[in-house]
C-alpha cells in the first residue's frame, strides 16, 4: 500500500491509500491507523478484490457469520470509521458492498479482503477521539458520543 496527505488543516488530515494486488485491506489499514495514531477518522474506497469474507451479524449467537465470497468482484462501495477501542487502540468499522460479475451484489462487515487490481481509499482523520465502549445487549463495542441528545 502507498499513500500520501491531500490535505492538512489543524488537526484534520486527508490521505489517499492506494492499496496493491494482493494487499489485504483491513490489517493494513489497521497498520496505518496505529502508526498515524489516528482516535477518529471515517473513510470510503472504491477498487477490486480477487476475495473477501464478510460478517453478517447473529443476533442470536451475539457473533458475525462469517460469509467467503471467493470470486473477482468490484468493491462498489467500501465505507467505514475508525475508533478508539476499550483499550485506547485505533479499531476499524467497515462495511461493503461488491458486485459480482452478473451484476449481483454481495454486501456486509468488512472482515477481510485480498485486492486485485487495485483500492483507491479516501480517510479523513479529524481531531475527536471516538470511543468504542461494550453494550451488554449485543456484546459489541459501540461508539458512544459524549452528546446530551438521547432517546
Amino acid at each position: 500500500m502507498k499513500w500520501q496527505t491531500l490535505h492538512e488543516f489543524k488537526d484534520e488530515h486527508t490521505y489517499l491509500l492506494v492499496f496493491e494486488r494482493g494487499d489485504e485491506v483491513m490489517a493494513t489499514l489497521q497498520t496505518f491507523a496505529v502508526e498515524q495514531g489516528l482516535t477518529a477518522a471515517h473513510f470510503s474506497a472504491i477498487g477490486a478484490f480477487e476475495r473477501a469474507t464478510l460478517g453478517y451479524f447473529d443476533w442470536e449467537r451475539k457473533d458475525y457469520r462469517h460469509l467467503p465470497v471467493d470470486e473477482q468482484v468490484e468493491v462498489v462501495s467500501l465505507l467505514g470509521d475508525v475508533a478508539l477501542d476499550e483499550h485506547g487502540n485505533p479499531k476499524i468499522h467497515a462495511h461493503v458492498v461488491l458486485g459480482r460479475a452478473d451484476g449481483s451484489a454481495k454486501a456486509g462487515h468488512l472482515l477481510k479482503a485480498e485486492v486485485r487490481p487495485t483500492l483507491e481509499l479516501v480517510l479523513t482523520q479529524t481531531p475527536a477521539h471516538l470511543q468504542r465502549k461494550h453494550d451488554p445487549a449485543t456484546g459489541l463495542a459501540l461508539i458512544r458520543p459524549n452528546g446530551s441528545a438521547s432517546k
